[in-house]
């Protein structure tokens, strides 16, 4: 068997031991005589499952008892319309904050259910930072307030969230959740997409207070409603069940590994591994991300400005099986996405690589 180094941004690595309990229970789930695949979501054998992926969720972020857990399909990227179509308010505009591609797609589709306000955007500096301050300016009417957690494309990774007061914040928490210890309190909305943190493709985790799920009118289609799938436990109709499976299995793996915070620990000291040799290379590998905001999921970095040099460097931790280093298309050089599931030791692999080729190619 070969296993290479996933350094995708998504789908992205998952833990081998998950794989391979999935595995041995593929064709026969539990002593059902039926794959995961074909079990019914009415039976209790998926409610089993069902359970576990959302109570080890709320174990491992201390998730409220006054919200609800739901599984949803469509992807973070529905989110973008459903979120202003449940929880926001007539009259009252919510405010976002740009700190990159992902939020403003967000806006643009929040643009297509009502009325949007940009309450900070890190444009400027081409989103190399996450603003702060007075690059702040929340308004105290607004329906909710709306940040992305961590930026893929460009690298940034709020650390410490803004006081909203009053207005609820949603974060789209698509690539970091569980990377670092949150307090789920402070938070009206969460979700994230599975496919980076939790599992396979095809399933999304909305964590959302359950009077704001009652905001929504009953004009929008069920299905779009946050309060069907709160009612109908996420089986209003046949849910993404495999990838559900996966992120019970996930989530188990994570316990078992001390929870979030000490993959908190793990993340930090694999980022500390890329950073220190960006550093420290005199120039020959740059990171254009102001360092206070410096994202622990995805390290991104320029090789002398040189694309030649960078596809080369590609090309070479391709056969060396590291693979995924490509940068987003809209920005190029490189990109190690290295998500709470990727391994110390694979993260390593690329730093002695790092240094191998600068010596080889300086």
């Amino acid at each position: 068997m070969k296993r290479v180094v996933n350094f995708y941004p998504g789908p992205a690595a998952l833990p081998l031991a998950v794989l391979e309990k999935a595995q041995s229970e593929l064709i026969d789930y539990a002593g059902s005589g039926m794959s995961v695949m074909e079990l019914s979501h009415r039976s209790p054998e998926f409610e089993a499952i069902l359970d576990r992926a959302e109570n080890g969720l709320r174990r491992l972020m201390n998730i409220p008892a006054d919200y609800a857990v739901i599984f949803v399909g469509g992807g973070a990227s529905l989110q973008f319309s459903m979120v202003p179509m449940n929880i926001g308010v007539a009259g009252k505009s919510p405010d976002l904050v740009q700190t990159g591609t992902w939020s403003k797609k967000a806006f643009t589709e929040f643009k297509k259910v009502g009325d949007a306000r940009v309450a900070g955007t890190g444009e400027a500096g081409k989103f190399m930072e996450i603003p702060k301050g007075a690059d702040l300016q929340f308004s105290p009417d607004a329906s909710f307030a709306y940040v992305c957690s961590n930026n893929t494309i460009e690298g940034t990774q709020w650390r410490s969230y803004p006081n909203t007061g009053a207005v609820p914040l949603v974060a789209d928490m698509t690539s970091d959740i569980m990377s670092q210890p949150v307090d789920v309190s402070k938070f009206g909305l969460i979700f994230a997409g599975a496919q980076k943190n939790l599992g396979p493709a095809g399933a999304t985790v909305v964590i959302v207070r359950k009077d704001l799920a009652e905001r929504a009118s009953d004009k929008i289609a069920t299905m779009l409603q946050y309060r069907t799938h709160i009612k109908e436990r996420s089986l209003y109709n046949t849910p993404p069940s495999f990838p559900m499976y996966m992120i019970a299995l996930v989530v188990e793996w994570m316990e078992k590994e001390g929870g979030v915070s000490a993959i908190h620990k793990r993340n930090e000291q694999k980022a500390k591994l890329l950073y220190d040799i960006i550093d420290a290379s005199g120039g020959y590998y740059l990171s254009p991300v102001d360092k206070a905001d410096r994202s622990l999921m995805n390290v991104v970095f320029r090789i002398k400005n040189d694309e030649a040099l960078e596809k080369k460097f590609t090309a070479e931790a391709a056969n060396a099986d590291l693979i995924g280093l490509e940068g987003h298309r809209s920005v190029g050089g490189m990109r190690a996405s290295i998500y709470n599931l990727q391994t110390v030791d694979g993260v390593s692999r690329l730093a002695q690589f790092m240094t191998d080729f600068r010596r080889k190619n300086g």
